[in-house]
C-alpha cells in the first residue's frame, strides 16, 4: 500500500508539472500578443509630429486642421495656397526656425536667442499667409497665431497610404500598404515555390527513394535547416540577383522575386523533413490493402498515403510558411529593401520584417516610430494567423464536405 502511495504521489506530482508547464507557455504567448497589440495599437493616439513640435499660423487664417498628407504637401511645394485646403485665397508661406534670419538681424533675435519666441511670434502675426513649424520652447506666452491641429494616426490612412517616412519632417508618413504588398508578394512566391517541391521531395523520400538514397538525402536536407539566414542572404546576393537581373534584363537584380526564390529555399527543409515523417508514419497494413485492392503505387500514394498524412504535411507547411513570412535578413538583403508599391515580382520590395528589424533599434522608445512599428508586427500576426487558418481549413476541407 505504502508502494502505491508514492506512485499516486508521484503521478500526481508529474501531472501537475506538465499542467503547471502547459498554463504558463499559454500565459507567456497571450501576454505576447497583449503586448505585441497594446504598444502597436498606441500608434493611432499619437500625432504624426514629433512631440514638443508646434505648427501654427495667422489668427485671420481660416483652416483650423489639417492631416499630415496636407502638411507633407506644404512642406512639399506641392500645395501652395490657402484656397487648396479650404481656406482664402492666399500663397502658403513656409516659416522654420532657420528662416527668421530672413526677417530679423543676430542682434535682434539675440546672442542666445532669448527673444527668438517675440521674433516668431511678430512674424507669424504679420504675415496672413504664414505656417510656421519651431519646437514648442519657442512658442511665446502671448502668441498671437493659432496653432494648428494635426489629425491623429487613422486605421484607414495607416493601411492605406503609399508612403512609409516615420523620421520624415515635419510630419511623419506612415502609409504600410507598400510594406503589406512586398511582404505578400515574397510570402506567396516563396510558398507557390516551396509548397509542391517540398511536398513532392517528401513523397519522393518516403515512397520512392532506395534506403541507401534516403540516408544520405535526409541528414543533407535537415542540415540545411540549421544553416544561418545571412548565409541564404550571401548566397541569394551573390548568385541569384545577378542571375535574375541578366535573365530578364533588368537595371537591378533585387527583386521580389530573388526575395520568394531564397525563402522558398529556407522553407524546403522544414515542409520536406516534417511531412516525410508524417508520410512514413502510415501503417504499412493500409498500403498493402490498397495495393492488394488492385491500386497502382501512384494511386496508393496519392489516395492512401497522402490523405493519412494530411495533418502531418499541414504542419510542415505551416511552419514552414511561417518562416518564410517572418523571414528578416536574407529579405533584407536580396530584394531592393525599397519601400514602394510593387506592380510586378521583378520590382524591388520592402517587407515587414525587414522593416522592422532595420528600424527597430533606431526609434526612440515609445514614440511614434516606435509605436508604428508595432504596428506592423500587428499586421504580420494577422497575416500570419489568416494563411496558417487558410492552409488548415483547405487541408480539412473534406472534413468540413462531409458535416
Amino acid at each position: 500500500p505504502l508502494k502505491t502511495f508514492y506512485k499516486r504521489v508521484s503521478e500526481k506530482f508529474i501531472e501537475g508539472l506538465l499542467m503547471l508547464s502547459g498554463t504558463i507557455t499559454s500565459l507567456t504567448v497571450l501576454l505576447i500578443v497583449f503586448f505585441l497589440f497594446k504598444e502597436g495599437l498606441g500608434v493611432f493616439n499619437k500625432r504624426p509630429v514629433d512631440d514638443g513640435i508646434v505648427v501654427t499660423i495667422n489668427k485671420s487664417n481660416t483652416v483650423g486642421a489639417l492631416t499630415s498628407l496636407q502638411l507633407k504637401n506644404i512642406f512639399d511645394q506641392k500645395t501652395t495656397n490657402w484656397s487648396e485646403l479650404g481656406g482664402k485665397p492666399d500663397s502658403i508661406i513656409l516659416f522654420r526656425v532657420e528662416d527668421i534670419t530672413k526677417y530679423y538681424t543676430e542682434e535682434q533675435i539675440g546672442a542666445n536667442f532669448e527673444y527668438l519666441p517675440m521674433r516668431i511670434n511678430q512674424v507669424v502675426d504679420s504675415i496672413p499667409g504664414m505656417i510656421a513649424f519651431f519646437s514648442e520652447k519657442y512658442l511665446a506666452t502671448d502668441f498671437k497665431g493659432k496653432q494648428v491641429n494635426i489629425d491623429k494616426v487613422k486605421l484607414v490612412e495607416f493601411l492605406n497610404g503609399r508612403e512609409w517616412l516615420p523620421t520624415a519632417q515635419p510630419t511623419a508618413q506612415l502609409g504600410v500598404k507598400p510594406l503589406i504588398l512586398g511582404t505578400l508578394w515574397v510570402s506567396f512566391g516563396a510558398i507557390m515555390l516551396a509548397l509542391p517541391l517540398g511536398l513532392a521531395a517528401a513523397i519522393y523520400l518516403s515512397e520512392i527513394a532506395d534506403e541507401r538514397v534516403r540516408k544520405i538525402l535526409k541528414p543533407v536536407i535537415e542540415l540545411l535547416a540549421g544553416i544561418p539566414s545571412v548565409v541564404y542572404g550571401f548566397f541569394g546576393l551573390v548568385i541569384i540577383v545577378p542571375l535574375i537581373q541578366k535573365l530578364f534584363d533588368l537595371p537591378v537584380g533585387e527583386t521580389a522575386l530573388a526575395g520568394s526564390i531564397i525563402l522558398g529555399i529556407m522553407a524546403l527543409p522544414t515542409i520536406i523533413t516534417i511531412s516525410e515523417d508524417a508520410m512514413r508514419n502510415t501503417p504499412r497494413a493500409m498500403k498493402e490493402a490498397s495495393l492488394a485492392l488492385g491500386a497502382s503505387k501512384w494511386q496508393t500514394i496519392f489516395r492512401v498515403v497522402v490523405p493519412y498524412s494530411a495533418s502531418g504535411i499541414t504542419a510542415g507547411a505551416i511552419l514552414g510558411i511561417g518562416r518564410a513570412i517572418g523571414e528578416t535578413m536574407a529579405v533584407l538583403m536580396v530584394t531592393g529593401n525599397a519601400a514602394v508599391i510593387p506592380h510586378s515580382i521583378l520590382e524591388p520590395v520592402r517587407t515587414i520584417p525587414a522593416t522592422i528589424a532595420a528600424e527597430l533599434g533606431e526609434a526612440p522608445n515609445g514614440g511614434l516610430h516606435y509605436k508604428a512599428l508595432f504596428a506592423l508586427g500587428c499586421i504580420l500576426f494577422i497575416i500570419t494567423l489568416f494563411i496558417n487558418l487558410t492552409v488548415e481549413f483547405i487541408s480539412n476541407r473534406k472534413k468540413y464536405k462531409k458535416h
